[in-house]
């Protein structure tokens, strides 16, 4: 059987069938494709201004490693004028997270980008290992995603960066979308498809450059980039409800980009809808919160507990402020990573006056 020739150059073997719209297309072509939406998204989302500092969440994943890998290619091919950052985060699981920064630091070298880490035990005196040691492995991924998520806010903030970007792709977005569905979370939903979060007035602002991106796709330029990342799954993620959740989702992607883009359009309403009776609100921001769940562990009652509106489960209109202990923003007194921690602190044994 002959060789199917490449659908773009007419030249070279295809080796690529393309996920999105199916083209089958040689390895070089692939990667300049990949390469020029990604810059198309970039121009057309207006992303970055000349002179921008800006982190890259780096976890050594295939997503945030391909992501570093094309910003730095295209600041380069396109004279963004780009300041790219490598800003990791340690939540300190032992033989998964202190494997995966090993590769991380490599990337830093190989992409001549400086590199900062960013630990769970020097922002919260706790670590991942700690915390499931303290309320079990059922539930902790809600501990990790707060603690994360303002981690590298944190960390930007620290380097003086407004700006962060992470390597969601369509594939996640599109998980998310789900998730938010299975919740019945309404506020979230209206939020999920944008491709940045922030503004010129908040601390730190999030983009997504690879939000049109599928993951298929990220895989196969990893593979052809012969790039260099971290493969192993974290090893709570099991418990994961995001784990199941994507089970039912895979086939999402699959719908076509026609639909794909539509679903999103269709968001892109909400969200705009959402963001004019925001401003009208002059920042009030619409929460929803759900009843406790008396299989949750003691350490997690004990938190929504203390923050009282948590147990309530209408929708409240709240002003956005900021934590009266750290400073990140929140809707209440202390924000979500507080309270998970005084949670944690009341469950840490205490040791008597004399022991070791």
């Amino acid at each position: 059987m002959a060789p199917i020739i490449c659908a773009r150059c007419n030249t070279d073997r295809a080796v690529v069938k393309r996920p999105k719209n199916h083209q089958k297309i040689c390895k070089a072509c692939f990667i300049s494709v990949f390469e020029d939406e990604v810059h198309h998204t970039i121009l057309s989302s207006k992303l970055f201004s000349r002179g921008d500092r800006v982190a890259i969440g780096a976890s050594g994943g295939k997503d945030s490693t391909v992501l570093a890998s094309v910003l730095k290619t295209l600041n380069e091919r396109h004279d963004y004028g780009l300041d790219l950052i490598l800003l990791s985060i340690d939540e300190g699981i032992k033989g998964y997270r202190d494997d995966s920064l090993e590769t991380v630091k490599r990337n830093a070298i190989q992409y001549d980008m400086p590199l900062t880490v960013v630990g769970y035990d020097e922002l919260y005196g706790w670590t991942m290992d700690q915390v499931v040691g303290t309320v079990g492995k059922k539930g902790n991924c809600t501990y990790c995603g707060v603690f994360r998520r303002q981690a590298l806010d944190r960390g930007s903030k620290m380097l003086g960066i407004r700006h962060l970007v992470t390597g969601h792709n369509a594939d996640d977005i599109a998980e998310t979308i789900l998730m938010n569905l299975l919740r019945g979370d309404l506020p979230r939903l209206s939020r999920s498809t944008s491709i940045m979060t922030g503004d010129d007035s908040s601390d730190v602002k999030r983009s997504k450059p690879l939000k049109y991106s599928y993951e298929k796709e990220i895989v196969l330029y990893a593979h052809h980039k012969k790039l260099d990342y971290f493969s192993t799954e974290c090893i709570y993620s099991p418990e994961a409800f995001r784990g199941q959740g994507s089970a039912e989702d895979d086939d999402v992607p699959s719908c076509g980009s026609k639909q794909g883009h539509s679903m999103g359009s269709g968001l892109a309403v909400i969200e705009a809808k959402s963001g004019e009776a925001a401003a009208e609100r002059a920042s009030e921001v619409d929460f929803t919160f759900t009843k406790n769940n008396k299989n949750k562990t003691q350490a997690t009652r004990a938190t929504r507990k203390e923050a009282s509106s948590i147990t309530d489960t209408t929708s409240e209109l709240q002003v956005l402020g900021k934590c009266k202990r750290c400073g990140y923003m929140t809707s209440q007194a202390y924000c979500q990573a507080c309270l998970l921690v005084d949670s944690l602190n009341k469950n840490r044994p205490r040791l008597e006056i004399g022991d070791k």
